[in-house]
């Protein structure tokens, strides 16, 4: 299964320092060997999969969606907002 990266994902994480890059890069490998362990959304993300995880006591999510060609990440960033800045981005997006 491939793995694709949305800008706004590659960026937020190319911002980060590189301990966090590391944790973050071991969440997707998680991610890609149980692509069904995100909770799956419902209503304006319905096909979304959240994952969270924590990292020095905050929790971070990891937004994606299974496709044909495999798995499309979308955002990743603290809790805060979080849902909020997604649904922004995918109107956007269109």
């Amino acid at each position: 299964m491939d793995k694709f990266y949305k800008p706004l994902f590659s960026k937020f994480v190319k911002k980060q320092i590189r301990s966090f890059q590391l944790v973050i890069e071991d969440e997707i490998g998680e991610i890609m060997t149980k692509p069904h362990m995100g909770e799956a959304k419902k209503g304006n993300l319905t096909g979304f999969r959240v994952h969270k995880f924590s990292y020095k006591k905050e929790i971070f999510l990891i937004a994606y969606r299974l496709e044909d060609a495999g798995i499309v990440f979308f955002k990743a960033g603290p809790h805060e907002n979080f849902y909020r800045e997604l649904k922004k981005y995918l109107r956007e997006v269109g």
